[in-house]
């Protein structure tokens, strides 16, 4: 009893508590000392800043004793005749005028050193303080403890065992926008279908119109509950696209979130097709939503290494993996798109003659086994050029670059089980 209670929400509750106060002592911890030191250095810098010039004081020093003995000297010459009067009076005045440059001269360090240069002196030391303390406030997260990564990954765990399951996601979900025009025949035809399904539970060519045409209608949770009885019914011929069609319709019902009950169905997909890109992709929404994103990040690289081109999570994967390993710290730059031929060389080719849509379409082949053989790619890649030179009649040639995809993806069993059926589609094997 006492271990239930523990694993429930309350502990689960009282320990973020907890936490969240050991974070909040930890962040005033660290802005005190932070400011404290802050304020020495600042007070090191004025005093360092303030302290007089001993080089520049004693040169002030020096050319002051220096016209103050010529002064003397100039009343000994004076006195003994060796100087004129008159030039003697010419010396004194030029002297005299050296000496109060020099006296002017101290008196500005002195009142510069204590007075208006440390004004400048203040701005900046306060300007720095702001914008080091601001940029953090800005870029930063005040107020949020440091966690290392063993706590992050214990608070996503905690999240991942209390998520809400999903009758309560589709209950907080925003109500749909109903349908613009539903033809009443239509309604008509499923009302019976409704009935007839109620009447007759096990029939499973009902049960699966029914929640085709739930879904439809955008009854998602009606077209979900009659699905998982068209899984219950197949049992052990069930398929991959009906598990899908399963956690689809949930994942739509829930408004785009992925329940405990979605994702089970999903684990169960990738244990029969590793590579599956939609199971690969709400997979990764799952974790995304409670913080993995180290698991999110490995789950779409799946994506990219093995799904198909056309596959239609391709585009929304490729535009979010590289924010998504900053997030998951992660170094990794997103690879070129294997580009294919575009709608105008499609057309362009249509009007050639066959001699030379042949040309074209080998210089395509080359193309895509000079750049595999240079920079790699993906399994169906491989499989693409093995089929395509199987089709210039180039039997040696696929042979070989099936041997060399062999070699490349030996140990990934999803990738060679790709270029062994392409292989197979191109009649080299036996």
């Amino acid at each position: 009893m006492f271990k239930a209670f523990a694993c429930g929400p309350e502990a689960v509750h009282v320990s973020q508590t907890a936490k969240r106060d050991r974070w909040h002592v930890a962040d005033s911890m660290f802005w005190a000392a932070a400011g404290a030191i802050a304020l020495v250095v600042a007070v090191i810098l004025i005093r360092a800043l303030r302290q007089p010039d001993r080089e520049a004081t004693d040169a002030a020093s020096f050319d002051q004793q220096v016209y103050r003995d010529q002064l003397a000297e100039i009343e000994r010459d004076a006195a003994r005749g060796v100087v004129a009067p008159d030039e003697a009076k010419r010396l004194r005045s030029e002297v005299a005028r050296r000496l109060l440059a020099a006296d002017r001269a101290a008196d500005s360090r002195d009142v510069t050193r204590q007075g208006p240069a440390s004004v400048p002196v203040l701005m900046t030391i306060a300007l720095v303080l702001a914008a080091g303390f601001g940029g953090y406030v800005y870029l930063g997260q005040p107020g949020y403890g440091d966690l290392p990564l063993k706590t992050r990954i214990e608070m996503a765990e905690e999240l991942r065992a209390n998520r809400p399951d999903q009758a309560t996601l589709e209950a907080a979900a925003p109500p749909r926008p109903p349908l613009n025009q539903v033809d009443p025949e239509f309604m008509t035809l499923v009302e019976r279908l409704r009935e007839a399904v109620a009447a007759r539970p096990d029939d499973l060519q009902g049960q699966a119109l029914l929640a085709r045409n739930e879904a439809n209608l955008g009854n998602l949770t009606a077209a979900y509950q009659a699905q998982e009885r068209v899984i219950a019914l197949k049992g052990g011929n069930v398929t991959v696209g009906d598990l899908l069609t399963q956690a689809t319709l949930m994942v739509q019902a829930a408004n785009g979130q992925v329940s405990p009950e979605a994702d089970l169905i999903l684990q169960r997909v990738l244990a029969i097709d590793p590579t599956n890109d939609t199971a690969l992709f709400f997979s990764g929404i799952t974790n995304m939503q409670v913080g993995r994103y180290d698991l999110t990040f490995r789950y779409w690289k799946e994506i990219l290494d093995t799904a198909a081109p056309d596959s239609p999570w391709r585009p929304e994967v490729r535009g979010r993996i590289e924010a998504l390993a900053q997030a998951a710290g992660v170094r990794y730059s997103l690879p070129p798109e294997a580009p294919g031929p575009s709608a105008a060389d499609v057309t362009a080719a249509e009007d050639l003659s066959p001699e030379d849509r042949q040309a074209m379409i080998r210089s395509m082949v080359d193309g895509l086994n000079d750049r595999l053989a240079t920079e790699g790619g993906t399994a169906q890649e491989w499989a693409r050029l093995i089929g395509a030179l199987a089709t210039l009649g180039e039997a040696d040639r696929a042979r070989a670059i099936w041997v060399e995809a062999q070699q490349n993806f030996v140990g990934r069993e999803a990738e060679l089980g790709i270029i062994n059926d392409a292989a197979s589609g191109a009649g080299l094997t036996p």
